[in-house]
């Protein structure tokens, strides 16, 4: 029987589409944006990338969160299923990077053991730190260590290089938090030259507006944090927010839904469209359903692959076949130089 917290946010999960439903049919469609430039139905290219949510536990409760992840969350990929990625990745060359996420993934008790099997399949690996989590116990202190023996690309979340607008996005005390962990990071080689140890960090805007320019804030970044604190990093991803889950409540209580939405439409880019970070990533769900990417599996969209829509079951032919899963939240991605995991996607 499920909790009363699991209950409460699958309840909130569905109010959130609701919302969505509510809203969205006062906006053109995004299929008929596609449409109008070649693209639906939207296609996959190869799949290079695996993302991997371990879980919505999280040390942290970020008011942008479009996981909806936090202290309260229970939700932890288990071990077997752990194992039936590996399978996948095996059979699968294609899948050069494994993308962890969460939540924050290090939370999951065998997080540890998958960087290490994967490491065996000489994949790439991503871990989507947050930072704090270096500082949360003792039996996390030594991350960056791990990090650095299996040659994981670090990228973490660091919504501006000043402790108020920090704070006030991600919770008191993390901007001091995160400058620690950086600070640990860069200790062990992360972000510094000739070391190969990547180190890159996350920019979302706090408010119902799109990202500046990734390549002038990367230089702001760059600046401020090497001077206040002797921080460096490699590169910054400017994200736009989506709206759904936490963001999604902000803009409706704060009446922002409409306004943002136009926003996103009006700034639709086609070079963008073209690129989008779906055509060539699989998203799995911590209970091991397959989804376009990160977003759509927080809306529960699975793959349009009836027969084959979880781990257990992947067909790489089928996959390689479907019709990629769209919806209006889709013109987050799509808007201005687009935006991906791994941040602007067009010129």
């Amino acid at each position: 029987m499920k909790s009363l917290q699991a209950l409460q946010h699958a309840l909130a999960d569905a109010g959130h589409q609701v919302d969505i439903l509510e809203h969205q049919h006062a906006f053109p469609q995004f299929s008929e944006k596609l449409e109008k430039i070649g693209l639906f139905p939207l296609q996959p290219r190869a799949a290079e990338i695996l993302q991997v949510n371990l879980g919505k536990m999280c040390n942290q409760v970020c008011k942008h969160c479009h996981v909806d992840a936090g202290p309260d969350r229970k939700e932890i990929m288990t071990r077997d299923t752990m194992e039936l990625c590996l399978k996948v990745l095996a059979e699968n060359p294609t899948f050069v990077t494994v993308d962890l996420t969460g939540g924050a993934p290090e939370l999951n008790p065998d997080f540890r053991w998958f960087v290490e099997k994967i490491k065996e399949l000489d994949r790439h690996i991503i871990v989507r730190c947050n930072l704090t989590i270096l500082l949360a116990n003792k039996r996390f202190n030594d991350l960056p260590v791990f990090y650095k023996m299996h040659g994981v690309e670090v990228v973490s979340s660091l919504p501006f290089y000043t402790q108020d607008r920090t704070d006030r996005q991600r919770g008191d005390g993390v901007f001091a938090d995160s400058i620690k962990a950086l600070q640990m990071l860069n200790a062990v080689g992360y972000g510094l030259p000739d070391t190969g140890l990547q180190l890159n960090l996350v920019y979302n805007p706090a408010g119902a507006f799109l990202p500046p320019s990734q390549a002038t804030l990367e230089q702001e970044y760059k600046t401020a944090l090497a001077k206040e604190y002797g921080i460096r990093f490699n590169a910054l991803y400017a994200i736009t927010n989506m709206p759904i889950s936490r963001y999604l409540d902000y803009l409706l209580v704060s009446g922002n839904y409409e306004r943002y939405m136009e926003k996103l439409i009006q700034a639709f880019n086609p070079a963008a469209a073209r690129m989008v970070m779906c055509r060539n990533t699989v998203s799995v769900s911590w209970d091991g359903y397959l989804y376009d990417c990160d977003f759509n599996q927080m809306l529960d969209l699975r793959v349009s692959c009836t027969d084959a829509q979880h781990i257990s079951g992947f067909d790489a032919k089928a996959m390689a076949e479907r019709s990629i899963v769209i919806n209006q939240h889709c013109y987050g991605c799509t808007a201005g130089a687009g935006s991906s995991c791994g941040g602007t996607v067009a010129e």
